[in-house]
């Protein structure tokens, strides 16, 4: 699979922010582990507006599934199927998401 950098997706997550599906391309993918969790913050000595500890972008590494019910493609790829597919899911300071797929 090519990798995708940051496509739109909606992810749906736990209050304590960890993703437990998302819908990408119109389909749900249900989130099975969390691989990698980070955070990168704000450079606030360079940035006057920012505040300190705040973070700039959020990522989750996660192994996820295409939900039962969903539409798989012809051909069967890592998590499109009943393969699991490793994907990076990113929340900037907006709390916007996008995704990665590896």
């Amino acid at each position: 699979m090519n990798r995708v950098y940051g496509e739109p997706v909606r992810v749906h997550a736990r209050p304590d922010g960890r993703p437990v599906r998302f819908v990408w391309r119109s389909r749900l993918y249900t989130v099975r582990a969390i691989l990698e969790h980070w955070v990168v913050n704000r450079e606030w000595w360079r940035d006057p507006a920012a505040e300190p500890g705040q973070p700039e972008l959020e990522f989750w590494r996660v192994e996820a599934l295409l939900a039962p019910g969903g539409t798989p493609p012809v051909t069967v790829v890592p998590g499109q199927g009943m393969t699991p597919g490793v994907y990076e899911l990113r929340q900037d300071a907006t709390r916007a998401w996008t995704v990665r797929a590896n």
